[in-house]
């Protein structure tokens, strides 16, 4: 029963990426991760919206930060901050699929930032978080070069 109510989510996400991004960052109106400040995930613990005057560009999507200091953190080694498949779906990409994420979500594993679709795909996810990275490292390579 789990693993068909997984397929179906999977499945779900898959219908929704249809229209999905090509872009290698999941951005909304043109801004990261919903314009939030990805530094502050791993200095602050929490979710904290960035400042248009602390902006930065980096792979075709504008990163908005809360203070200069991670705005410099950021831009010195962005790899450090980007959420795992550039902010889109972490249990979606375990099936090949980006699909878009919401900030509650959030998550660091093993220093890594990582997102989901919405807190029930989460539930899933948090059941294997392990497998699921695999897999989706895996199919990371892949779904970028499809766009």
């Amino acid at each position: 029963m789990k693993k068909i109510i997984g397929s179906i989510v999977l499945l779900l996400i898959g219908l929704s990426t249809t229209f999905a991004q090509k872009a290698e960052i999941f951005s909304t109106n043109g801004k990261a991760i919903r314009g939030y400040d990805v530094v502050a995930f791993f200095s602050e613990s929490k979710p904290v919206q960035g400042n248009e005057s602390f902006s930065y560009t980096w792979k075709d999507a504008t990163w908005l930060f809360s203070s200069k200091e991670n705005l410099e953190l950021f831009k010195t080694n962005p790899e450090k901050y980007v959420p795992q498949y550039g902010g889109y779906c972490a249990y979606g990409m375990s099936g090949g699929y980006k699909a878009p994420t919401v900030i509650e979500t959030w998550k660091i594993l093993n220093g890594k930032l990582y997102f989901n679709y919405n807190l029930k795909v989460q539930e899933l996810w948090n059941k294997d978080q392990s497998g699921f990275i695999q897999k989706a490292d895996l199919n990371w390579e892949k779904v970028r070069e499809r766009g």
